[in-house]
């Protein structure tokens, strides 16, 4: 376990400096919806079947994202601006530059970006081949 812990913190420090160095742009159109962009997608050494996905995430002002769930546990850092992510049964989470959140395996969740929109970095550690978004509908959430 110790080992898994080095490996995901050290893939967390390194997806962190890749977007601080990173000189892509991904711009938000507001009447788009989010922006993703992929900076790694790898294989977890070490723990079979297992990958891992670091994303940049640009969310729109006053955006909503539908509910859906992960194949795994996700990881969001905040960038910039701020948003609300409603984890299902939970009371809302308002989330500000710096703070990090975590979304437990399979918990359908949604989220709501602020006047300003939001940035993060996502990290999510999930079964290699599933994908990695599932929607929900609003009869399987209830």
């Amino acid at each position: 376990m110790n080992r898994l812990f080095r490996i995901t913190a050290g893939i967390l420090v390194t997806g962190a400096a890749l977007v601080l160095l990173t000189t892509t742009s991904t711009q938000a159109d507001e009447k788009s919806g989010p922006v993703l962009a992929t900076l790694l997608h790898a294989q977890l050494e070490g723990v079979d079947s297992t990958e891992v996905i670091l994303s940049r995430v640009e969310v729109p002002p006053s955006t909503q994202l539908a509910r859906h769930y992960h194949p795994g546990e996700e990881f969001i850092y905040v960038l910039e601006g701020s948003g609300t992510v409603t984890l299902k049964g939970q009371p809302p989470v308002q989330l500000q530059p710096g703070d990090v959140f975590k979304v437990p395996l399979q918990h359908v969740h949604s989220a709501r970006s602020g006047d300003a929109g939001m940035k993060a970095i996502v990290f999510r550690v999930h079964r290699t081949g599933q994908p990695e978004r599932i929607p929900v509908t609003t009869a399987e959430t209830q």
